[in-house]
This record gives C-alpha cells, structure tokens and sequence, in this order.
C-alpha cells in the first residue's frame, strides 16, 4: 500500500494541492470500496488505480485552481454518483460539511459504506431527487457551493443546483469536450434563476490530453419560487 499512498499523494500534488498520508489512505480505503462494490453494480466504467487516481480524484479536485476554498463551509454535490466530485473534495478539505445527493439509493449506501470505512465526518447523503430538496424550508439557498459533475445540459443542471446556492454563493458544473454552445443555450436559464456566469476554465487534466473544462456561476440573487420545476421539467425542457 506504501507504493499506492506516494502515487496519490504525488498526482495530487500535481495541482498544487499537498495531503497527509491520512487522507492518502482515505483515499485509496475509498478506491479499494469503489473497485469493489463496482463489481456487482455499476459505479464507474473506470476501474484501473491510476485511472481512478487522475480520472475521479485529481479531476475532482481540480476547483482548487479556480476557487479558494478556505472560505467556504458548506458544499452539496447534486448527482453525485460515486461520489465524484464531493467525497474527494471532503477528504482533501476535511472541515468542510459537505451534503452528496442521489437518486438511486444503491449510491447512496455505497456512499455510507466509504464514508464508515473513512471515518469522515460532517457528510451528510441524502436520496433523491433534486428538485425535490431545494424546496423551501429544506435545502433551498443554504450553501456556499454546489458542484455536479453529472452529464445533463448546463441549462438543466442550473435548475436543479442553483436554487441549492445563497446569494453570494456559486455553482461550479465540472465539464468536458466542447462547452462554448452548451454555454450559450445556458445564458437564459442562469439569468432566470439568479446567476451570473463568472467564469468557465478550460484545462487538461495533469500528464493527459483529457480537456475539461469548469463552468462557475455565481449567485446574484435570489431563485424564483417557482424554480425548479416539478420532476423531469428541467430536462425535458430547459431553461435555453
């Protein structure tokens, strides 16, 4: 395991980021359950360590480029999988109160089985759906940040994040491939729901040629009641 905690600890020096050999450990307890759990459900299509290492880990980390995170107290991840991008960003950043939201409850005990075996805490999950949470009373305006690396159009994915975010906050969407158009159709459902985009950071992941990009859209003010929409409205159709 010796060799595995150097390796995590050096790719992730890489963005300039240095972790104890504490959260290296995390990390890779939190590889050892991915590989594991990936095999009789279907958390990722990357399984290799190093993949796992630069493709989940430094890729999830790499907000620290583009947004000081010292900050913030709060974050939500809305769609967040296998936990990609909040349970990284919680380990590197330990006294963060990070909130990870998922549809499929198979996620989500996956989630509770790594963040046991991690002994992290101030990590809340929650299943469900996320226009169901950022509801009034509930989630609705209370983080600092929310960041979703899910797969839906920028359009959709404000909807769903940015009724998460206080004023003064801000939604980061973790992108690849070609984002000018998606950035385009998105400028009338930002402006509706409070936004304003501040920024959108291309880069390539460290020794790679994977071009990713980091969309981030600060809170201006406040979202519309009526926003999000009732359930499968936003992707059915967005905002744009």
């Amino acid at each position: 395991m010796k060799d595995q905690i150097t390796y995590i600890k050096n790719k992730i020096a890489e963005i300039g980021l240095e972790i104890t050999d504490r959260q290296a450990e995390q990390f890779f307890k939190y590889y050892e359950l991915l590989a594991e759990w990936n095999q009789f459900m279907n958390l990722t299509g990357i399984t290799e360590f190093e993949e796992v290492v630069q493709k989940h880990f430094v890729d999830s980390l790499s907000i620290i480029s583009y947004l000081n995170l010292e900050d913030v107290d709060n974050l939500i991840d809305i769609g967040t999988g296998a936990g990609f991008p909040g349970l990284p960003l919680k380990i590197a950043f330990p006294r963060l109160k990070v909130t990870l939201l998922d549809s499929l409850n198979k996620r989500i005990r996956f989630l509770d089985q790594v963040i046991q075996e991690t002994c992290l805490q101030d990590v809340e999950t929650i299943h469900g759906r996320a226009e169901d949470f950022s509801k009034e009373g509930v989630k609705r305006e209370i983080y600092d940040i929310c960041v979703s690396r899910a797969v839906a159009n920028l359009a959709t994915l404000c909807e769903y994040c940015l009724p998460y975010v206080k004023v003064g906050g801000r939604f980061v969407s973790y992108k690849s491939g070609e984002i000018e158009e998606e950035l385009q159709n998105a400028c009338k459902s930002v402006s509706i729901l409070g936004g304003e985009t501040e920024k959108c950071e291309k880069f390539y992941l460290p020794g790679t040629d994977i071009g990713r990009s980091m969309v981030i859209i600060q809170k201006i003010k406040k979202t519309p009641k009526k926003y999000p929409r009732k359930s499968g409205l936003p992707s059915r159709s967005p905002l744009s």
